[in-house]
């Protein structure tokens, strides 16, 4: 077992190393299905320690498998590889310069996310467990994910690409672990919420006709813009009058208008793009159909029509009860039982969820705050910040989770 093994040496060998990739990583960062450089340097560590690996799946996705001495089961461990459109906004020796192009605008780039984080974590995780790969009982899969943040319009992608091109067979994944660097979170903290930990991520678009008439005379018209408002309205009381909020969280939010082109015409149509966050699937589909019949019926009501097309871009990222529960002892007894602690819902989304949703996984949060800090930047800014000191304890958790789900 796991808890038999002494690996602090190990350990401590490779916390300066993981530092140091995490920085280089940090340094030179690349946009969702363009992450070569990163996936060469992923390969050519992975190639070092005799693991055997594929490259290019899912575009620029790296998967290396250790055998173990003994045959056993097979766990994954996945870290995501991409960075951000976003430009680095502090004085850190190794902040990004890069630059790069997005939807046809030049860019800042920036790990904005901490994926540089994971992504050295797991490259720690797997030389530390090369050392060791006769205490393994069965196999390590270590999966790399190229665009987790979305693949760029027009293009397949992410975990969900991972899982169509098979990562999870050949040797078949029996449970699946992630983990996420939280800037909010003090580092030696790791939290966790056992089922829905993170939800779905829907887009919605709403296309709104009427009939275009001068700004003056409305009653000649249908008013499109009018008719958007009252379905942003309506589509509101889905969540605080429908939905059962003591069950899970759930958020409809409109981000985008467009419509009309001058002060003194009402124009003939509008369109609204939005999203829909759920952690439970029979309250999504009850706020889908819900936002299917209101939509066209609000419209209809108001001498107009509208349309409603909702597609989803991440599943739920459920951890299963079972595991969570199997694990809980090695991740307290790795982080101290008073620094693992339960966390409530997240809204925001992963798709680390589409692994989850072929096998049981667990997805956790690490701390990356500086101890004893009041400040903390949010992800996805320009502001963003992770203390390297938080980086040694994700590579001794998912090591030691490894160890022990594999000789249970």
């Amino acid at each position: 077992m796991a808890q038999e093994l002494d690996l602090t040496n190990d350990f401590k060998l490779v916390e300066d190393k993981v530092i140091e990739w995490r920085r280089e990583i940090h340094q030179n960062p690349e946009l969702s299905n363009r992450e070569f450089k990163t996936a060469e340097k992923i390969a050519t560590h992975l190639n070092s320690l005799g693991i055997a690996v594929q490259t290019g799946v899912a575009h620029t996705g790296v998967v290396g498998v250790l055998k173990g001495n003994k045959p056993g089961k097979v766990v994954a461990l996945r870290a995501d590889i991409d960075a951000l459109p976003v430009t680095e906004r502090n004085d850190l020796e190794f902040k990004s310069t890069v630059t790069s192009e997005f939807l046809g605008e030049k860019v800042g780039v920036m790990h904005a996310c901490g994926h540089d984080t994971h992504t050295a974590i797991l490259m720690g995780v797997a030389e530390v467990l090369s050392k060791n790969r006769d205490k393994i009982k069965g196999s390590v899969k270590f999966i790399f994910q190229p665009a987790e943040e979305g693949p760029p319009p027009g293009e397949e992608g992410g975990a969900l690409l991972m899982v169509k091109e098979g990562v999870l067979k050949n040797p078949d994944v029996d449970a699946i672990f992630g983990l996420h660097i939280n800037s909010a979170t003090p580092v030696g903290v790791i939290r966790y919420k056992s089922g829905g930990t993170m939800a779905s991520a829907q887009r919605f678009v709403i296309n709104v006709k009427g009939k275009q008439t001068h700004g003056s005379q409305p009653w000649l018209g249908v008013d499109p813009i009018l008719i958007s408002a009252k379905i942003i309205e309506g589509l509101q009381t889905i969540v605080s009058r429908e939905a059962n909020l003591t069950n899970e969280a759930a958020v409809i939010s409109v981000g985008k208008i467009k419509s009309g082109v001058r002060f003194n015409i009402i124009p003939e149509s509008a369109e609204m793009i939005g999203t829909i966050r759920t952690l439970d699937y029979d309250m999504q589909k009850m706020i889908n159909r819900r936002m299917e019949e209101m939509v066209p019926a609000i419209a209809k009501a108001y001498g107009g029509e509208a349309s409603i097309e909702i597609r989803t871009n991440t599943a739920i990222t459920y951890n299963d009860p079972d595991l969570v529960v199997q694990m809980l002892p090695t991740i307290k007894r790795v982080a101290g039982e008073v620094n693992v602690q339960t966390q409530n819902a997240v809204t925001g989304a992963e798709d680390f969820s589409y692994f989850q949703e072929k096998v049981p996984g667990f997805f956790f949060f690490l701390g990356g705050m500086t101890a004893g800090s009041n400040q903390s930047f949010p992800h996805h800014t320009p502001d963003f910040l992770i203390d390297d000191s938080g980086l040694l304890l994700g590579v001794k958790t998912l090591t030691e989770m490894s160890l022990d789900y594999l000789n249970m």
